[in-house]
């Protein structure tokens, strides 16, 4: 069961995304990523996962230490348990980026890769939307100021 809910956890979140994605414009999309709840079908997942684990889980986060992790996600419920809160924290700072890039005009031809990016590898999504945003809220500011 672990493995199902494992594969299952990112086709959860996917549809928020391909509609950010393919589907930057249409207006459903930005009510949809404005709303928080497009994590509680993941979050559900979590809390199925994290509860056959959550004294492993409680001694990983409660007292940081990389061979507590290593045990946590040695564990096939401990590594879904991760995964599923990974999803969806990074579906979250999608939707941010998402409601931020449209609301600063950004282009879906932009973000669309930006957000690909997120999804595969967050941080780095993440820190190249802040250095656009960046620049983006530096030349709004010259031309109004």
């Amino acid at each position: 069961m672990t493995g199902a809910l494992f594969e299952i956890t990112f086709y959860l979140a996917a549809p928020f995304w391909l509609l950010m994605i393919f589907a930057p414009t249409w207006s459903g999309t930005a009510r949809v990523a404005a709303s928080p709840l497009t994590v509680l079908p993941v979050l559900a997942v979590y809390v199925v996962m994290a509860v056959p684990v959550f004294p492993e889980l409680w001694a990983a986060v409660s007292s940081p230490d990389i061979d507590t992790f290593r045990e946590l996600t040695a564990l096939a419920g401990g590594a879904g348990t991760v995964w599923a809160q990974v999803i969806a924290w990074d579906l979250l700072v999608g939707q941010w980026m998402y409601l931020q890039g449209r609301k600063l005009g950004l282009s879906p031809l932009l973000m669309g890769p930006l957000l690909v990016l997120t999804i595969l590898l967050s941080p780095f999504g993440l820190l190249i939307f802040l250095a656009v945003r960046a620049v983006r809220l530096r030349r709004r500011a010259a031309l109004t100021g």
